[in-house]
């Protein structure tokens, strides 16, 4: 096993997902990469002040990678272990960047955005705010994915069914998250770094920062067949769907919650569904992003 560090330079950073990309990193299974992320907004300095305008010139997140992972192919499945994650000391928050009418419905302006500017302290594992809030602190990737089969330019903003800009809390340091494969090598990115988020996202943004350390150990299955993302967490198990409208975006989490009862239990299509109804909990992953997001979460407890 080898260990490759990244660093967020002209080489690596790019702002959209394209099986054209060049990779800039070939690993093999077992290999593990140490990114380090510049935030969503392209910022290499902590923001002193609210900003007067948020734009950045770019199109999308500020991504790392492409990095191409040896055997994974068409049909298989990327495995990203997450080990470490680490934020820089600062970040922010802004109430705006999810459509406008989102807003007005919560009687908000738009166009002029409310902006909290953290401190962080990942030794103490807490943000706080310049008018003196503090939060704990529970850093996750927003953007983990791969390539998409079709060429061309895909922006970062909607997640997809190979990953992307899940937006995914529970996807913290222990847990394992697993990505269809649709092209050669996988070309896996990551950025978004997020000090601490709650499920929905729902002005728009996080606690977007830079990580200063995004350790991630991969590997290539080729004994499971996924059609949506999956993860391992602490004692649970979670499937992720994404789609246009939040029904279904629930039916996509718990269409691939139902193959995953029948592969661990072995039982009927029917006796899933049952199951599902007793023990499964849907849960809302973000509204913000165009593509919504729903994940279904299994308790390693829930059936004895």
């Amino acid at each position: 096993m080898t260990r490759h560090p990244l660093e967020p330079d002209e080489r690596t950073l790019h702002d959209h997902f394209s099986r054209d990309l060049e990779p800039v990193l070939e690993i093999q299974p077992g290999d593990s990469v140490h990114f380090r992320t510049l935030d969503a907004g392209w910022h290499r300095e902590p923001l002193r002040e609210p900003p007067k305008m948020p734009r950045t010139g770019r199109r999308g997140h500020a991504l790392v990678g492409p990095v191409f992972v040896t055997g994974a192919r068409p049909g298989s499945v990327l495995e990203v272990e997450i080990l470490d994650l680490r934020p820089g000391a600062w970040g922010w928050t802004r109430s705006g960047g999810a459509p406008v009418a989102f807003f007005k419905r919560f009687g908000v302006d738009e166009g002029d955005p409310e902006w909290l500017l953290w401190s962080i302290d990942a030794g103490a594992g807490t943000a706080r705010t310049q008018h003196g809030h503090t939060v704990a602190i529970r850093p996750f990737l927003g953007v983990m994915g791969v390539a998409p089969t079709e060429r061309g330019f895909h922006a970062t903003g909607p997640p997809r069914t190979v990953g992307g800009n899940l937006d995914c809390a529970q996807l913290v340091a222990g847990s394992t998250l697993y990505l269809p494969v649709e092209v050669e090598g996988a070309l896996f990115s990551c950025g978004d770094g997020h000090a601490r988020q709650g499920d929905g996202e729902v002005c728009g943004t996080a606690i977007e920062c830079p990580m200063e350390r995004a350790d991630l150990r991969f590997g290539v299955r080729t004994d499971v067949a996924i059609k949506t993302p999956r993860a391992r967490l602490a004692g649970a198990w979670l499937t992720i769907g994404v789609g246009p409208s939040l029904d279904e975006s629930a039916n996509s989490a718990l269409e691939a919650m139902l193959d995953l009862i029948q592969d661990r239990l072995d039982v009927s299509r029917k006796e899933a569904l049952a199951l599902a109804s007793v023990v499964v909990d849907l849960r809302v992953t973000q509204v913000v992003n165009g593509t919504v997001g729903v994940h279904a979460i299994l308790r390693d407890d829930a059936i004895s």
